[in-house]
């Protein structure tokens, strides 16, 4: 799935990085249209109720608009089970389910706000603006340290010494999945599915190039190799 170009890292505010469960796949192609437009935010989408607690609980989102109705697992068991294992982010339920015990029973399972279909876009933004208003992160920096370099998870940022490494959306994607995972070999597979999406349209030869990059401006010692490749797997964290 093709990313905004619009840059996390630098100056500026950085974009709300949403994830988005949705098994509609209309409805699902135009949310992360408007909301890549109308909001410039960062979108990943996946249509399995499985996928979205694995993707919101192994890497970083400020929001999970998640459907009730997912296939695998629904979206309420979803909530709960983040929840459960100490998930600080947002939650939007969404469902066609009206009835005041159905909009209880979502937010007694985690869901901070409760949107009902059909609903209009706009009113979708204004929830998501009034969500990423509060306060939803952790109260400690979650930082990591990788040989000279320093990445902090809580604000995702990267350092190299005092020297700050700039770095696209999916290359810090990248970064984080292999921390999240350090001396885990993670095939191509898993890298292209966390990263890009199973809808994506791009090919399994932009994860070596984004590794590569990703090597080039990580490499300042020009020694230390912290991106692993393993032969015909994939690639690993140095751990």
């Amino acid at each position: 799935m093709k990313t905004d170009t619009i840059s996390c890292f630098g100056q500026g505010v950085s974009p709300l990085n949403i994830l988005l469960a949705e098994d509609d796949i209309r409805l699902g192609e135009l949310i992360v249209y408007m909301l890549k437009k109308k909001g410039g935010y960062q979108v990943e989408w996946v249509t399995q109720g499985d996928d979205a607690f694995d993707y919101a609980l192994h890497a970083h989102f400020d929001i999970l608009i998640l459907d009730w109705m997912l296939p695998g697992e629904e979206g309420v068991r979803v909530a709960s089970r983040l929840r459960q294992q100490g998930y600080a982010g947002a939650i939007l339920m969404l469902t066609a389910k009206d009835a005041l015990q159905d909009r209880i029973e979502g937010l007694d399972s985690g869901a901070d706000d409760y949107l009902v279909k059909p609903f209009e876009i706009e009113e979708l933004l204004a929830r998501l603006r009034a969500l990423a208003r509060r306060n939803f992160a952790p109260i400690q920096e979650q930082i990591v340290h990788i040989h000279t370099i320093t990445v902090n998870l809580t604000n995702r940022t990267v350092h190299d010494g005092e020297k700050e490494i700039h770095l696209t959306p999916r290359e810090y994607q990248l970064l984080e999945l292999l921390i999240r995972n350090k001396g885990q070999v993670l095939s191509r597979e898993v890298i292209f599915e966390r990263i890009w999406g199973l809808n994506s349209d791009v090919s399994m030869k932009t994860i070596d190039a984004t590794v590569k990059l990703l090597r080039k401006k990580l490499n300042g010692d020009g020694e230390t190799e912290i991106i692993q490749s393993i032969r015909g797997v994939g690639y690993k964290l140095d751990d």
